[in-house]
């Protein structure tokens, strides 16, 4: 299975923190036995009769609503596999196509929780459909695999992206190689395509059960006790759909200039969506947002400025070396491989920029999920995780590690293996593509773990006095000789550990270094 296409982007925290061994000390079993409708009791012990009772439940919300099944069938152990199994029996797929089976089976529940969870409520839907309709696909591999395709489909036709809409011979084509190693038949994928294209899939949502349970799973208590949250909703997508704290904490704030270099995937931006406008930009949490009013602290999102906002979670901020027509120009290159040019005031501004969303992206950004595993004939770039890492400061430092050890080890293999054929061919093609990620992919976690390296070193949460600290040790190198980077005070200078344990860099009180973050 191809699990680059159900990497989807993911939602933070879930299941109010609990961990699958901590659930199994809750005795939920027991609890269940006694007809509870505790929301969060999920066991761990395969005992099918409880499994099959609680399937039963779910399905006909007895205790329960429809937000609460999702977390009770996507969990990683033996009885919520039971549960999601026994959950499933009570559809019957059977002489349905595939979209239409999807169609019955999103309108059954709020499809919640983290990516991983999802995708295995989908594994379970997919068997389920494969010992429906045995004829139409044989492998549940490859059920999955084209049942992902479609949500990513829905998307890109129904979802608000500017740009060409994917026609149907790329959809196909995107496809190949993908079911088992085997391509879909053709005529199956036209059909689904224009299935979607005409009818865009609906999910179920119920918004006031919606809105309690992304309360339940992904708050936590601020400062006085306050919660705010906006949800920054696709409206064709559950997937990437994410709660957004209004509180979190602003790192950095002040003019900046924008220019769409590239689209997402890196295709080149259209040319009459180039030009430059001038924004009020703000650091806040893992998310800049491009505002065209001038920053107020207490004044809420509007939907203009989602629309302008950019996630930089895995994101890589940069010199814009290869732009010589403005001065003070950074480049921001997104987790999906948009581009975006950035112009400052001044080359202290560029710099600070540069240092603050680096710093942010490299100490929340959640470790990347592993490579995918099949049977791909081409190379497709895995889609990194939006949420918040729950790890600390010194294990996302070793998780980086990690990461640039597997990349660098796999950028000297894949260049030991180049192809044999016309430097002008396919093969050649994805060579370059894959030399290309991966090259990129050991910069930006060397830059992730040098400012890392630095905040555990510099002894301190003040985020202004890491700046001066590691903006100092760059004219020492002479990265910066002869330019003058006299970094001042700012208000948007806030102690770094203000975001620790708190979702997209919510305040959180303040650790030390090597807390959890």
């Amino acid at each position: 299975m191809d699990n680059s296409l159900v990497q989807l982007a993911v939602s933070p925290k879930g299941d109010a923190n609990l961990t699958d061994s901590e659930e199994c000390d809750l005795g939920s079993l027991e609890r269940l036995e006694r007809g509870s409708t505790d929301t969060l009791a999920n066991g761990c012990r395969a005992d099918f009769g409880a499994a099959k009772r609680l399937a039963k439940r779910l399905y006909h919300l007895e205790g329960f609503k429809r937000c609460d099944v999702a977390r009770h069938l996507g969990k990683n152990n033996e009885f919520s596999q039971l549960v999601a199994s026994e959950y499933l029996s009570f559809f019957d797929f059977s002489g349905l196509s595939l979209d239409r089976a999807l169609r019955t089976f999103l309108k059954a529940f709020p499809l919640m929780g983290e990516t991983q969870e999802r995708e295995r409520v989908l594994v379970h839907f997919s068997r389920r459909f494969c010992h429906c309709n045995p004829r139409i696909l044989t492998s549940e591999d490859g059920a999955h695999t084209l049942t992902c395709a479609l949500m990513l489909l829905n998307t890109d036709l129904h979802g608000h992206n500017i740009g060409k809409k994917m026609s149907c011979q790329q959809f196909i084509s995107n496809l190949d190689g993908l079911n088992n190693g085997k391509d879909y038949p053709k005529d199956l994928l036209k059909v689904l395509y224009n299935s979607i294209k005409n009818e865009k899939l609906e999910w179920a949502v119920e918004e006031e059960e919606l809105r309690k349970s992304l309360s339940e799973l992904v708050e936590e208590q601020c400062e006085g006790g306050c919660k705010r949250v906006a949800r920054v909703t696709d409206g064709s997508n559950p997937f990437i759909a994410i709660p957004i704290l209004l509180n979190a904490v602003t790192y950095k704030h002040g003019v900046l200039t924008r220019k769409s270099h590239a689209d997402m995937d890196g295709k080149r931006t259209p040319r009459g969506r180039r030009g430059w406008k001038k924004f009020y930009a703000v650091l806040k949490g893992m998310i800049l947002y491009l505002q065209k009013d001038e920053y107020k602290p207490d004044a809420d999102i509007s939907e203009v400025d989602l629309k302008n906002a950019v996630r930089i979670h895995h994101a890589l901020a940069t010199r814009a070396t290869d732009y010589s027509k403005r001065a003070f120009v950074l480049k921001l290159k997104t987790s999906d491989w948009r581009v975006f040019l950035l112009h400052a005031s001044s080359e202290e501004e560029m710099m600070s920029w540069i240092f603050r969303i680096n710093l942010v992206a490299a100490l929340f950004s959640a470790p990347a999920f592993p490579a995918a595993i099949g049977s791909m004939k081409k190379f497709c770039r895995p889609i990194l995780p939006s949420s918040s890492t729950r790890l600390k400061q010194e294990e996302q430092l070793l998780s980086h590690e990690n990461k640039l050890k597997q990349m660098s080890l796999e950028l000297e293999e894949h260049r030991k293996n180049s192809p044999s054929v016309d430097p002008k061919s396919r093969e050649w093609e994805e060579y370059r593509l894959k030399e290309h990620y991966l090259t990129y992919e050991k910069t930006r976690y060397e830059t992730y773990i040098s400012l890392l390296q630095a905040k555990i070193c510099a002894e301190t949460d003040d985020l202004e006095k890491i700046e001066a600290s590691v903006m100092g040790g760059l004219i020492m190198d002479g990265v910066m000789a002869g330019r003058e980077c006299l970094l001042r005070k700012t208000q948007s200078s806030p102690s770094i550990s203000q975001a620790h344990g708190g979702l997209n860099g919510r305040a959180a009180g303040c650790t030390a270094p090597g807390q959890r973050s």
